[in-house]
């Protein structure tokens, strides 16, 4: 086994209240680098480069794209000092809901745990479509998106981020925007970075290393550049048993959210607990309903009378029910068993990437080039601590059970009680995952005279390829379990009581406390648990041509024209234990067992299944930009439109198109702007074809027995799906360098997206409830709570049943003022916020209403987020500062908020809550840090992020990392050179 290192009409007061800090924070500080020219920037010579704007194939001099697009540049990644420009990027407002080492930590299965993936406007990184240098990656998962950890992140010249639909320019994904990286070609020099960093607990300590060099030969027609990195980020692991956190962090006090299931007595239905105690298990073992209920065990297997929260008071019936109590849970009391601490805070990250591009420039503005791009990530986290079963039958007769509870089942009458465990005794499930990506790259792009006028061209061939391991150590064979707690004595010795599990290797398991045998761990637990080996590959050949062939009463006309083909691949392998003997044979580190499933799905979590699957790609496009008005009085105006036509191996064609145009006012520095386009994100491998992803859902509500019950969900492929259309508009005003104010820009801009066929799949939850209330009786198929012969099972799949829509509005302010009160240097002041008007998910499903999303701040889309910066640099130090909040929220906008006693009847789509209960507060975090130049190429630099120690609001799910940072106080350090 492989090892490596740890490491959603506005709600107005929430409205108002949001105004007004924004407005506060942009009278303080005016924000980020759009692409229309910098404040006061130096005239470029006569002779400089065309660039091309991402969200647009035009390129020509001076164009400017009517989609609002953020630079990033290379300054302002440098003064955020992560350890990943992932970081940095993902705190813009505009990018909601994107993955990172503190996403995906409860998780064994999906194979995203320490992923780097972005999202726009909240739509999921699968409707962000992520580029290098205008180029497509290869997916590090089988959803299709790319790790930013993978990039060689040293020679990012700066990063583009269009908020708007782009796939009539780009393809498929381009739905919520695109994220462009853009490298130094032309590097020259040996630069580099090491930095350190640790939180104010202790923990994520993380060293990185960085060194790039780059060369130029042949009287600079041969340029040559190689880079190199490494990091390790040690993450933040679990905390103990009970509430307890990682380095004495203290803000998690298991909060739960518990249905009362009374719904007509004037009273919220829902309600929050603190310290919520769950009655169906403990840390060593805890009999849960009959004439023994509340009867505990210490770890050395004595008994104890369980100290409920609530002053509850077991009932001692057949359902368990402890007087006093909520439904399933008491407050307070013995907390020691509660296993929900356990799970990683962030995952340990270990990076290294190693990127070579070689061009040679065979004729001026002319150039051909191969890249190579290696890079491995290592992620580690523990999903949760122990394995807890409950609802378990542990016969009287079993040997380990002591006999003073022995000889109280004998007077109470009873063969057999129900039993719940943490499992604390088997130990915490580790879940290792291993990514390899090999990207290859090799194009030509230039300048050619064609009739009279001059044509751009860029044509390229990527060939990636990602392999992805993820092991899983110390997790149980369910069915192994069963029959190894189920012990008898039988001539003297205690023995697993089926004769043919004892055969076959049983070993009788003591869960009476917290003492198994080394052997019985091994045999539930064995040595070789759950692994995954899937491999991804993704061939692109793309041909592009720009050019202005002739010219309108307004200037020159532009026009780019290409194509594409695209084929994507994945296999995926696992173990015969998670996958089925007849898929993977059963082998000498896994051999066949009678005791289990030959079908698979014997693990308590990661049962990795096998599959397989491949589309292709082939579309063609062109887009056009027109100027149509160039005068003084009325100032200047393009019309910008593109058509893509695109055919799917699995789907068929479809079309995507856009308009829009910019108008340049006769007002000095004013400039309108507007597109409308229709966007498309087609069905991924993973959606396609994926195997069944198994899930684990420990405490799964049946409501069919009124009971929690350990069950196994299975998320399978359909290909049948077909892409998700969407429509997207963007209008806005921008207002950039004025005479009257120079260094001054500002911008406003409002959209809209409705997407449709919005590929989705109904929650386990759901798919039970609308069984069980006959709203959908045909999902009564998918599932089994009560299932004799294997693990209680929910088969989730995705359609196109699906849509939503948000909209909401983005400003962009800054201001750069020179000499500063007669100082040297230059003082920026910078501000970006967002605001989401709505975001509504409709599943269309019959007895579902629409929920919007937006200012749940248990999701990714806040009402208000915004982040502001101020920055003083001379020749020899710089002080940068930056503040980032967002907005007060509610658990959800579809509870009926009342007081106590005048709640009017609970609904399944209206649920009733207190308004105390339904708020979650937003989050205020301020950074700090700066720079010293040692020397003209050496500087030192410091950074410190959540100056104050700003805790994560106590929520029900443990923590939301999407919008909360739970680390804390982290500082950082390094040096950089450049020669």
């Amino acid at each position: 086994m492989p090892r490596f290192p740890i490491h959603y009409a506005l709600n107005a007061r929430r409205t108002m209240a949001s105004l007004a800090a924004l407005s506060a924070s942009l009278l303080a500080a005016p924000a980020f680098a759009q692409v229309e020219p910098q404040a006061a920037p130096p005239q470029a010579p006569a002779d400089a480069p065309d660039i091309i704007v991402t969200g647009s194939r035009i390129k020509a001099s001076g164009y400017t794209a009517p989609t609002p697009t953020t630079v990033v540049d290379e300054t302002l990644i440098q003064a955020n000092a992560q350890p990943n420009i992932f970081t940095t990027i993902a705190q813009l407002p505009s990018l909601q809901g994107s993955s990172g080492t503190q996403t995906n930590t409860f998780s064994t299965s999906s194979g995203a745990q320490g992923l780097s993936a972005f999202s726009l406007r909240g739509l999921g990184a699968i409707r962000t479509l992520t580029l290098l240098d205008g180029q497509r990656v290869v997916g590090a998962n089988v959803n299709g998106t790319p790790d930013i950890s993978l990039f060689p992140q040293l020679l990012i010249q700066r990063v583009d981020v269009v908020n708007g639909g782009a796939s009539s320019s780009y393809g498929s994904d381009a739905v919520g925007g695109v994220v462009n990286f853009i490298t130094d070609t032309r590097f020259k020099g040996l630069k580099g970075n090491i930095q350190g960093s640790i939180t104010d607990y202790g923990d994520d300590e993380t060293v990185l290393v960085q060194l790039a060099g780059g060369k130029s030969f042949a009287d600079d027609t041969v340029h040559l550049i190689v880079s190199g990195e490494y990091s390790d980020e040690a993450g933040v692991g679990p905390g103990p048993f009970g509430i307890g956190l990682a380095g004495g962090r203290d803000w998690f006090i298991q909060r739960t959210l518990v249905n009362r299931n009374i719904t007509n007595d004037g009273n919220p239905q829902l309600v929050l607990r603190d310290y919520a105690q769950s009655i169906g298990f403990t840390k060593y073992g805890l009999i849960t309903a009959g004439p023994l209920q509340g009867i505990a065990f210490d770890q050395s297997g004595q008994p104890f009378q369980f100290q409920y929260g609530s002053n509850g008071v077991p009932a001692r019936n057949a359902a368990g029910t402890v007087i006093g109590c909520d439904f399933g849970f008491c407050q307070g009391g013995d907390v020691s068993g509660n296993v929900d601490s356990g799970r990683s805070i962030k995952s340990a990250i270990e990076r290294f990437n190693i990127y070579s591009r070689l061009g040679y420039d065979f004729a001026p503005n002319n150039e051909v080039y191969v890249t190579v791009n290696v890079g491995q990530v290592k992620t580690n986290n523990q999903p949760i601590n122990g394995q807890n079963r409950p609802n378990l039958t542990i016969q009287c007769e079993n040997p380990f059970v002591p006999q003073i509870v022995r000889d109280q089942c004998a007077a109470a009458g009873i063969t057999q009680f129900r039993y719940g465990t943490s499992n604390a005794a088997l130990g915490n499930t580790q879940v290792y995952t291993n990514r390899r990506q090999y990207r290859f790259v090799a194009g030509a792009k230039g300048e050619v005279p064609v009739a009279g006028s001059d044509w751009n061209y860029d044509l390229y061939y990527e060939h990636g390829i990602n392999y992805t391991d993820i092991d899983v150590e110390n997790i149980l064979l369910s069915r192994r379990f069963d029959r190894a707690i189920d012990a008898i004595t039988l001539n003297g010795v205690i023995v697993c009581r089926d004769p043919v599990a004892r055969a076959n290797g049983c070993q009788p398991l003591n869960i009476i406390g917290g003492n198994p045998s080394e052997a019985a761990l091994r045999y539930v637990q064995p040595e070789n648990g759950p692994y995954q080996r899937t491999k991804q590959t993704q061939d692109v050949i793309s041909l592009n041509f720009s050019g202005q062939p002739f010219e309108s009463w307004a200037g020159p006309v532009s026009v780019a024209f290409g194509g594409e083909y695209r084929r994507e691949f994945y296999r995926v392998r696992a173990d015969p234990y998670g996958a089925g003997g007849t898929n993977t044979p059963f082998n000498e580190d896994y051999p066949a067992d009678p005791a289990l499933l030959a079908d698979g799905v014997n693990w308590y979590a990661g049962n990795y299944r096998n599959g397989r699957g491949v589309y292709n790609v082939k579309e063609g496009y062109v887009e056009v930009d027109v100027p149509v008005i160039n005068s003084d009085g009325a100032g200047k105006a393009n019309i910008n439109a593109a058509a893509r036509m695109t055919d799917y191996s699995t789907s068929g064609t479809v079309w995507t198109w856009k308009i829009g145009g910019t108008w340049e006012l006769p007002i000095d520095g004013f400039r309108l702007r507007g597109v409308t386009s229709r966007d498309i994100r087609a069905p991924n491998l993973s959606e396609l074809f994926a195997a069944p992803v198994t899930t684990t859902l420990p405490n799964f509500f049946d409501p069919f027995n009124n009971r929690n019950v350990l069950a196994l969900q299975y998320t399978v492929g359909n290909p049948e799906l077909t892409p998700e259309i969407a429509r997207n508009t963007t209008a806005g005003i921008s207002l950039n360098n004025p005479s009257w104010l120079p260094g001054f820009s500002a911008s406003f801009d409002w959209y809209k997206i409705k997407i449709d066929d919005v590929i989705g799949s109904l929650g386990a939850g759901d798919i039970v409830n609308y069984c069980f209330t006959q709203i959908l009786p045909q999902t009564c198929g998918s599932f089994n709570l009560n299932n004799p012969n294997g693990p209680n099972f929910i088969n989730v799949q995705s359609f196109n049943f699906a849509s939503i829509k948000t909209e909401g509005f983005d400003i962009e302010a800054s201001y750069q003022w020179r000499n500063p009160l007669g100082l040297p240097g230059t003082l920026t002041l910078r501000a970006l916020a967002t605001h989401v008007a709505k975001y509504i998910s409709d599943t269309g499903l019959p007895g579902t209403i629409p929920n919007d999303q937006a200012g749940q701040n248990l999701g990714a889309t806040p009402d208000w987020k915004w982040m502001a910066q101020q920055s003083y640099s001379n020749d020899q130090f710089s002080f940068f500062l930056q503040e980032r909040w967002f907005s007060d929220g509610v658990i959800s906008n579809n509870y009926v908020e009342c007081e106590a006693g005048s709640c009017p009847i609970s609904t399944g789509n209206n649920q009733t809550i207190s308004p105390e209960d339904n708020q979650i507060p937003g989050a205020f975090y301020m950074d700090v840090g700066g720079t010293y130049n040692i020397t003209p190429q050496i500087t030192a630099y410091f950074k410190v992020d959540n100056l104050f120690d700003r805790d994560p609001a106590i929520v029900h799910i443990f923590s939301n990392p999407a919008l909360y940072d739970a680390l804390g106080r982290t500082y950082r350090g390094g040096v950089r050179f450049k020669f």
